[in-house]
């Protein structure tokens, strides 16, 4: 018996790795020798390309593809339709599969919905990308980031809320009481 769920017209292919208490909706497909960690929700409609690596506890949301290169760490949300690229430049009569660019999206990342990741660039821990933006550069950790392009508009604290830094630079999640610290541009959690 299975230690995940997997809807009847889900398709796991061969040599993947499923973690403990697991989902997989409608008419996902999961190729080749993925590694999904415990605790993911894969929604409808989504596909995971041959050797992606999710974290624990990921959640993808309905009609999204995570090709091949991209690496999702634990806690990662992605949003309905949002898309990862995993080539800079595509053409139907050039093989470039020996070219995958690597993107990582690093822990408790969110990525809202029709978001598009330009590959090669990371996503930092804890970063929120805004529905729709489009990412052509990484990200730093904690990051506010909307628009096409995208553009860094603020930060953030690990629960999702806009983080406003004080004078001497500390600012506090409204919901968990945190504390953040802003130096040289970097933002860390501090309580």
């Amino acid at each position: 018996m299975n230690h995940y769920f997997a809807h009847e017209s889900a398709i796991i292919d061969e040599g993947c790795i499923i973690g403990e208490g697991v989902k997989i909706w409608h008419f996902s497909h999961v190729m080749p020798n993925c590694t999904i960690g415990d605790k993911c929700n894969i929604g409808q409609n989504v596909v995971i390309s041959p050797d992606v690596v999710l974290g624990k506890n990921v959640k993808i949301q309905n009609n999204v593809s995570i090709y091949t290169g991209v690496i999702c760490e634990d806690d990662v949300f992605l949003g309905p339709s949002m898309v990862f690229t995993n080539v800079i430049n595509p053409r139907s009569a050039v093989n470039r599969k020996s070219e995958y660019a690597k993107t990582v999206v690093k822990k408790g990342a969110s990525i809202g919905a029709n978001a598009t990741i330009v590959c090669g660039h990371d996503i930092g821990a804890f970063a929120f990308i805004g529905a729709g933006a489009v990412v052509t550069k990484n990200v730093p950790d904690y990051a506010l980031l909307v628009g096409n392009p995208a553009k860094q508009i603020g930060w953030v604290s690990e629960y999702g809320h806009r983080l406003n830094f004080d004078e001497a630079g500390i600012a506090f999640c409204p919901e968990t009481n945190q504390k953040y610290q802003i130096q040289d541009n970097v933002v860390s959690r501090i309580i």
